[in-house]
């Protein structure tokens, strides 16, 4: 399946879609956001990632910030906040293509050796495995491949509190979790139509808890039962 420019959908609504699927809805089919100090903490964080020099040379690394991403394969789009270029060492840059076809390093312009890209998404809060995040990271690494022609076999997602990384392999497992949630989101959208509320305890910390009501309008619970509950308190 190819998609088109005009059918490419943002790689942060896999993120969404993972912590619930209402929630993508609300974002992407309704326009609605809301604000908490999760998400207020998250912004500040990305800001002082893009605010920092957009390229940065080390000895044996190059580091990008922003840097557009796209797939027309999975039909995603978005913006990198970091991607770095660590240079390979001879035996890997000169080693066969991947099983997929992929160049194992490619070369950067006006910079001697052979590289490979990075990825680096920059979360709030502390060190976690969170399934929508290491998606999301996964997500980038395709469109990377899918843009450079090159293996991207690894990346890290940084968490603001420890100011510390949490290595992601980009494994088959992963990547084909990675497909599904792309197909996912775009049938989703292509349906158009929020899908009903429905509340577990990971509600209370979304952005959108006020606006999506899911203690009032979760679809499993009694509207009886919610009304005396009501009128008792």
């Amino acid at each position: 399946m190819t998609f088109t420019e005009d059918e490419l959908l943002p790689v942060s609504l896999l993120q969404h879609l993972l912590f619930c699927e209402r929630r993508a809805a609300l974002v992407h089919i309704e326009g609605i956001w809301g604000e908490n100090v999760f998400t207020a903490e998250g912004d500040i964080l990305h800001d002082k990632v893009h605010d920092d020099l957009p390229v940065e040379s080390r000895v044996d690394v190059r580091i990008t910030r922003g840097l557009q991403l796209r797939s027309l394969r999975f039909g995603l789009t978005g913006k990198a906040d970091v991607v770095e270029f660590h240079r390979v060492a001879d035996e890997v840059a000169n080693s066969a293509h991947t099983s997929e076809g992929l160049k194992p390093s490619i070369p950067l312009s006006g910079v001697p050796g052979l590289w490979r890209p990075y990825p680096v998404d920059y979360k709030r809060g502390r060190l976690r495995n969170e399934e929508g995040f290491e998606i999301q990271l996964c997500a980038q690494a395709l469109c990377l491949e899918e843009m450079m022609d090159v293996a991207v076999p690894t990346g890290a997602i940084f968490f603001g509190k420890p100011h510390r990384r949490l290595e992601v392999v980009f494994d088959s497992g992963i990547r084909k979790r990675t497909e599904q949630a792309s197909y996912q989101i775009h049938e989703l959208i292509r349906k158009n139509k929020t899908p009903p509320a429905r509340y577990e305890k990971k509600c209370k910390s979304c952005s959108l808890f006020d606006i999506c009501m899911p203690t009032v309008t979760d679809a499993s619970k009694s509207v009886s039962k919610y009304l005396a509950r009501m009128l008792k308190e």
